[in-house]
């Protein structure tokens, strides 16, 4: 029989670890290529759904463009009705408001002329305050009249 060198036992070591770490390498290389074929069907996944969504998003902010302009009209419009009604307030106010005053003192004078005139019915006397705190004279006490 033939006797192994210690050359041709390192080469047989060698050989078998080379033989180890390459079955590792190629078993990390099939986990890889699994892992990027589910990673190229998410993304084809999400595109299928992303275009229909950014479609949906293009249309609702057309629309809301359009809920934009139309408020905007409608804002236009309110604000020339405001300065209208505006307008016509301060020509109704120029118009009959200084004869309305005139016209409600002359009544206020007449009916004071025309009150001043009773003399039968007495003045209302006025009534008195209480102020806590402060007492009465007692000179005055005797003097009170129940009202």
């Amino acid at each position: 029989m033939r006797t192994v060198s210690g050359g041709e036992v390192a080469g047989i070591l060698v050989a078998v670890f080379w033989a180890i770490l390459v079955s590792f390498l190629a078993v990390a290389l099939a986990r890889l290529a699994q892992t990027l074929k589910a990673t190229t069907k998410l993304v084809a996944d999400v595109t299928d759904q992303a275009v229909p969504l950014l479609a949906d998003a293009s249309t609702a902010v057309r629309s809301a463009q359009t809920q934009i302009e139309r408020v905007d009209a409608i804002a236009s419009d309110v604000q020339e009705v405001t300065s209208n009604a505006s307008a016509l307030s301060s020509t109704v106010a120029s118009t009959f408001g200084g004869p309305l005053v005139k016209v409600a003192a002359f009544g206020y004078g007449v009916r004071r002329a025309l009150g001043g005139r009773d003399e039968a019915k007495p003045a209302k006397t006025p009534r008195r305050t209480v102020i806590v705190g402060r007492t009465v004279p007692a000179a005055r006490r005797g003097k009170r009249k129940k009202d």
